[in-house]
């Protein structure tokens, strides 16, 4: 299977052998039998193949980890309860105190809050790398480096070749949260870096109806995070959420494509917009990084928008947004329906307005989560949400 598009429909799963069933059955259980004394110690010592407890490991949500290995191309992934579930097993499995991870901003603000606030009480410092570059930043002590390929909300591209470059050449651990790009426009570990992960919340279940997030890359780095996210941690994924993301997976490829091409079309709206000061998306020509995003991104730009009001005042944002019917007000993205939010007092509210403001993440900043509706039918909307800045200003 050469195709993404058949991968994603296949990789993982097969009809199921008992039964016949195509839909991978939902192993709605908390215990497995083992049968003898021996064989189930040999399954809790690792030496023999078998499931013992669905907090460790489930049927249903392996055939999930072994989908997403394969349109990674890892050799292992591990499926978790949530996006930060996925980043704080990274962090607490793979760090240890006296460690300092790295990070180029901005990143999503639950993540940076995680690391700003959470790692320092193990013992974990974190340095952000956006003012002096990520070379200037590297300590004698640096772990990890975390990036995102496509910030949030900012939209800023990071090289990841070069991260990644960087990174190996010191011993250091490199981790890409792509879940704005999604296997299907960017597979980080091709670009060399070490382990990728996704909230699966996001594009990858792509219904707004689970939660959940995953992490793949080299199998020891997989193993031991997921000794620390499952076994210690307990941040395990339920069987049905796990069904619910094979099934939304299978229109991955289809789904990206309706929301690349819906948010090229937004994109270009705004930006020719009076009421529109800027607006953030790699697949304009005019965006700074739009040269690095046809070479990093593959088949789109993603479906995220994000654009500041030429009176960039949170009165003026909630004038716009509040006037929107197609766009509903709500944080999450990836949806097959368009949503909008402000980040600075939402997914962003947990940073500091100096860090906020110092990343471009401003009072009359708006993000956009293209869906899947007729790129029409949003321009529309948006059209007469932004008309009543125009007629104040007149």
């Amino acid at each position: 299977m050469n195709h993404l598009r058949t991968r994603a429909v296949h990789a993982g799963q097969a009809p199921d052998p008992a039964h016949g069933a195509i839909a991978t059955p939902i192993h709605q259980t908390t215990a497995f039998g083992y049968g003898t004394l021996e064989h189930g110690a040999a399954i809790f010592a690792g030496k023999a193949p078998g499931y013992r407890y669905s907090r460790f490991a489930n049927p249903t949500v392996h055939a999930l980890e072994a989908k997403m290995a394969d349109l990674e191309g890892a050799p292992a992934a591990l499926a978790l309860s949530s996006g930060t579930a996925a980043t704080s097993a990274i962090v607490l499995g793979l760090l240890k105190p006296g460690d300092d991870i790295v990070f180029l901003g901005p990143l999503y603000g639950g993540t940076e809050n995680l690391f700003r606030s959470l790692a320092g009480r193990f013992g974990i410092r974190a340095i952000d790398a956006s003012e002096q570059g990520l070379t200037a930043s590297l300590t004698a002590n640096t772990r990890m480096v975390w990036v995102e390929p496509l910030t949030n909300p900012s939209l800023h591209l990071h090289d990841l070749s070069q991260v990644a470059a960087l990174c190996k050449a010191r011993g250091i651990i490199s981790v890409a949260d792509s879940t704005f790009c999604t296997p299907c426009l960017t597979r980080p570990l091709e670009h060399g870096i070490d382990l990728v992960m996704h909230s699966m919340t996001k594009y990858l279940g792509g219904h707004g109806d689970a939660t959940g997030g995953l992490v793949a890359g080299a199998a020891a780095l997989v193993s031991a995070i997921r000794q620390t996210g499952l076994g210690q941690v307990g941040g395990n994924l339920a069987p049905q959420e796990a069904f619910l993301f094979l099934r939304g997976i299978k229109t991955l490829p289809l789904r990206m494509a309706a929301h690349c091409e819906g948010a090229l079309a937004v994109a270009r709206f705004l930006a020719s917009h009076p009421a529109v000061s800027a607006t953030h998306y790699p697949g304009l020509n005019e965006h700074p990084q739009h040269a690095l995003a046809q070479r990093q991104m593959q088949g789109g730009y993603g479906g995220m928008v994000s654009f500041e009001l030429s009176v960039g005042t949170r009165a003026q944002a909630a004038a716009v947004l509040d006037r929107l019917t197609l766009f509903t007000q709500a944080v999450s993205l990836g949806d097959v329906d368009s949503l909008a939010c402000h980040p600075a007092s939402t997914t962003h509210s947990f940073i500091s307005p100096e860090a906020r403001a110092k990343n471009g993440v401003g009072e009359g900043l708006i993000r956009l989560s293209v869906g899947i509706e007729h790129p029409n039918d949003l321009i529309a909307d948006l059209a007469q949400a932004l008309s009543c800045l125009l007629l104040s200003s007149g």
